[in-house]
């Protein structure tokens, strides 16, 4: 996608903090951090939507959850950590490229 933020990152036009990268996704610093530790885990493959996800996408999501789980001891989240994945405006996706929101490293409150 041409003009998506995401997609220059993916592709080194745009630096990032990155934390982790294999040939399916990247995470990195979240530049507007709302918890001690907040990563953003975005798939190299632009789609937008849970519901845009055909079977190649649902496994790359599943994928994608997997390796946040196993690595997140090595981000320091062994305490615990939140997932959040928002879906359209109306629910804060600022990025039309989707992305999980890693949150962790303190105590979250119920949001």
């Amino acid at each position: 996608m041409e003009n998506c933020i995401f997609c220059k990152i993916v592709a080194g036009e745009i630096p990032a903090a990155k934390v982790y990268e294999d040939g399916e996704m990247i995470i990195f610093k979240d530049i507007e951090p709302i918890a001690q530790i907040h990563l953003l885990a975005v798939p190299k493959e632009h789609f937008k939507l849970l519901s845009e996800m055909d079977a190649p996408r649902t496994a790359l999501v599943g994928c994608m959850l997997a390796k946040i789980a196993a690595f997140a001891p090595k981000l320091g989240l062994d305490g615990g950590y939140r997932l959040v994945i928002n879906q359209g405006e109306d629910a804060g996706q600022t990025v039309p490229h989707l992305h999980i929101h890693i949150l962790g490293g303190q105590k979250l409150g119920w949001a």
